[in-house]
């Protein structure tokens, strides 16, 4: 294969990763601080692209070369947001996720398909109080934020507003997003044990918090409830004016999800994976990306749609799931 060829290929997939109103020719004029005739001389192939130009495309796109290029071997490239990052602002945090979903939606075609082991992790951001009560969770037990060793679970004192606009706002571009949605009776289980152990454990600072936080988590799930039927998504109190894009909403009773995030943007496939409970890699190779897409269409070929239609079906998984919810109060 030629050179003009391999760089004509690689153009091309970049192409597939920038949202269409994008200039390539602009953007290789910004980053390599080359003209517009140096651009346009290197996207018809008539000037070859340089190591150190390839590799500053790369690192701007998150792109592999070996994927690119369609290398045949066993290597997967991930991008891991915040590997490099130590201690910052769980609001920071928080701000990169809203970036993520930003960039979805600046995509003309754009779906999301969501394998849930827990709840998805926006809706925690739908009432202040469940809000409050996983910030704290996570800085506390998950990250083990030193400042928070000897601390109490208390809203008066805990409230993270800051992080709460930040979650609404994920909500909102979330909102935006098509998704089929996958989950299972299991998918709110390690909230309630997060509440059931700082209940036990006499992490919470007081009885009337921890009844706040568990009726909020019900406010959460009547919510999503209420979404499903309607088959669209909105925040609470918004009329139908102001509705966003659809949902799919599947239960499966067998399979456990893993939190695996599957989007589809234009032509292009991602996959989010997560780990270390917080945080997530990101694969873009075609043969990673449709193996998990495979899988995740086996799963739903076997589980049962309750959006819109099933309303049997759908009562009796949400009365279930606020049982589940209201058996912390005992």
């Amino acid at each position: 294969m030629e050179v003009a060829e391999l760089q004509q290929i690689f153009f091309n997939h970049l192409k597939s990763v920038v949202p269409a109103h994008v200039s390539i020719a602009d953007e290789l004029c910004d980053l390599l601080g080359i003209s517009a005739d140096s651009a346009y001389r290197r996207l018809r192939g008539e000037k070859p692209l340089t190591l150190y130009e390839l590799k500053i495309i790369c690192e701007k796109y998150k792109m592999s070369l070996d994927q690119v290029l369609q290398l045949q071997n066993d290597s997967i490239l991930f991008q891991a947001p915040d590997i490099s990052q130590k201690d910052i602002p769980f609001a920071d945090y928080l701000r990169g996720l809203l970036s993520q979903l930003k960039y979805f939606n600046s995509f003309k075609e754009r779906q999301m398909f969501y394998l849930c082991k827990d709840m998805i992790y926006f809706h925690f951001y739908l009432y202040p109080e469940f809000a409050a009560f996983k910030t704290f969770f996570w800085l506390k037990t998950i990250l083990n934020k030193q400042e928070y060793n000897h601390k109490k679970f208390s809203l008066a004192e805990f409230s993270f507003p800051e992080c709460f606009a930040v979650g609404q706002d994920m909500i909102k571009e979330y909102n935006k997003i098509p998704s089929v949605e996958l989950w299972n009776f299991e998918s709110i289980s390690s909230s309630i044990s997060q509440i059931q152990y700082y209940k036990d454990s006499g992490v919470f600072s007081n009885s009337a918090d921890f009844d706040r936080v568990v009726d909020s988590f019900i406010k959460t799930l009547d919510h999503e409830q209420m979404q499903i039927e309607k088959g669209v998504k909105f925040m609470p109190g918004d009329s139908e004016l102001v509705y966003r894009a659809p949902i799919k909403f599947y239960i499966n009773e067998v399979v456990l999800g893993n939190n695996t995030i599957l989007l589809e943007l234009n032509n292009n496939r991602l996959a989010f994976i997560t780990y270390n409970v917080l945080s997530y890699l990101i694969a873009r190779d075609p043969r990673f990306t449709s193996k998990a897409f495979a899988s995740f269409d086996s799963l739903l070929s076997r589980s049962q749609l309750i959006s819109v239609t099933g309303e049997k079906d759908r009562n009796r998984f949400f009365n279930a799931m606020r049982d589940k919810v209201n058996a912390l109060r005992n």
